[in-house]
């Protein structure tokens, strides 16, 4: 059978971003086959790049984000880096931009704008909070956001809210912003036109706060914090074991819970015992029940609790940090990580999670230096030695 094509072969994207919720989005592009020309500043490039240096010697957010680009260093305070942006985005299909409110318009580089010039073109701008409303102009962190849109509120412990360990706001942008733009290039092939795509972090993540939304609107009171455990659900949390681990199991129905009390506590009369028959009941007397799940698991190591469980049909998992997830068997056995090249040499990345089978793998791209490749796009879009020599000189691009 021959192999299909990837979906965005032939797509080229333009993007003048920065931080965490643009470039997810395009390198998700760039995995599907579309060509994505970065636009850093000369200055240092995408700030991102200074986050950290654990990925050996770069930042890790920026690893993560921006694999498979090429990179074009500009300065857009003059007109003639504003100039080069727009003869890119004239032979592209899609523009996208996370600027700060207001600077793509001041640069004549907002969706509308652009798509009034080039009607074929899709073009995304991702902000914080909207282009509208009292809030459009406010500074839009990814904590920040997180805090805005609750999701605090219902993350941590009872006596302690906390933010989510990744930054889910940013994500969660990148990712309508992404399922956009392949939407409104499913559309441009029906109707020939592209058009803008609009997308802010908060509008992304009160999505995403779907169910506590629903709960607090419609019910009457948000869900409590609970930290690993659920709050109408018993048993369902995570305990420690024997070697220093921790087993997370979840009882979804009554059946589970009498094999989990004859199979794993080794007490099948609480069972039907009143006090723990129903799930109502358990979550009723739920310090008593998690004390016997708890006891029971105590005394064994955490893959020996793991196999019992299986074997009892219960749902359960390990309690991994990071560095287990790195080693993951599944992700081993199922081949998910690559080498990507960078300026430090290869570094190991995951594939993509989106599959299609019968289709090439992903390009898996190496990640670029700051203005990598800022010579031959110039030259790409006609500027002879002598004009790119000048806007070097001149501090114009690098």
């Amino acid at each position: 059978m021959e192999s299909q094509p990837l979906p965005l072969d032939g797509i080229t994207v333009v993007a003048v971003e920065q931080a965490v919720a643009a470039p997810f989005a395009t390198r998700q592009l760039a995995d599907l086959g579309a060509r994505v020309i970065k636009v850093e500043r000369i200055d240092g490039g995408d700030f991102a790049r200074g986050y950290d240096s654990a990925a050996g010697g770069l930042a890790s957010h920026f690893v993560w984000c921006n694999r498979g680009k090429e990179s074009i260093a500009l300065d857009l305070k003059d007109a003639r880096g504003v100039a080069v942006v727009r003869q890119l985005i004239a032979g592209a299909d899609v523009f996208v931009q996370n600027l700060a409110h207001g600077a793509a318009a001041r640069l004549g580089l907002d969706a509308a704008t652009l798509c009034a010039a080039h009607p074929r073109l899709v073009a995304v701008d991702i902000s914080g909070y909207g282009p509208s409303g009292p809030y459009a102009g406010k500074r839009a962190y990814d904590m920040l956001v997180q805090c805005e849109a609750g999701l605090v509120s219902v993350t941590g412990t009872p006596g302690q809210p906390v933010k989510a360990g990744i930054p889910a706001a940013d994500i969660a942008a990148a990712m309508y912003a992404f399922s956009g733009v392949l939407a409104a290039l499913v559309r441009r092939g029906v109707s020939g036109r592209g058009g803008p795509v609009e997308v802010s972090m908060l509008d992304a993540l009160a999505e995403w706060m779907g169910h506590p939304l629903h709960h607090a609107m419609h019910g009457g009171t948000p869900p409590a914090r609970t930290g690993l455990a659920h709050a109408v659900i018993a048993p369902y949390d995570a305990y420690p074991t024997a070697d220093g681990g921790r087993v997370l199991l979840s009882v979804q129905n009554d059946r589970e819970w009498r094999r989990l009390a004859e199979q794993v506590i080794g007490r099948p009369e609480l069972g039907t015992d009143p006090d723990f028959a129903t799930n109502a009941a358990r979550v009723e007397n739920r310090e008593r029940t998690d004390a016997l799940v708890g006891e029971a698991l105590g005394g064994l190591g955490a893959d020996e609790a793991v196999v019992l469980l299986e074997r009892a049909g219960v749902a359960c998992a390990r309690l991994r940090d990071v560095q287990q997830l790195a080693e993951h068997p599944q992700l081993a056995a199922r081949e998910r990580w690559r080498e990507v090249g960078s300026p430090v040499g290869p570094l190991r990345a995951l594939l993509p999670p989106i599959t299609l089978p019968g289709g090439g793998e992903a390009p898996m791209g190496d990640v670029p230096a700051l203005g990598e490749h800022t010579e031959a796009l110039l030259r790409a879009v006609g500027m002879a030695d002598v004009e790119i020599a000048a806007l070097r000189r001149d501090g114009v691009a690098a």
